[in-house]
């Protein structure tokens, strides 16, 4: 599984839990955007995170 940027912005958008971590990320560490996407990939989306499987589904074709 690859970070793909598309990807991660609409799972934050599809997840209020994962765009409120976002925003905590943003503050506390005073990252950019787009660090802070991939720093909550690697954190909650990744090797098993709590989020994998609805990440993935997303890089599924439509029906």
């Amino acid at each position: 599984m690859k970070y793909i940027k598309s990807q991660m912005q609409q799972l934050i958008r599809d997840n209020k839990e994962l765009h409120t971590r976002l925003k905590e990320l943003k503050a506390e560490h005073g990252l950019e955007k787009n660090n802070a996407l991939k720093a909550l990939y690697h954190s909650e989306v990744a090797d098993g995170g709590k989020y994998q499987l609805a990440y993935q589904a997303l890089d599924q074709p439509k029906k």
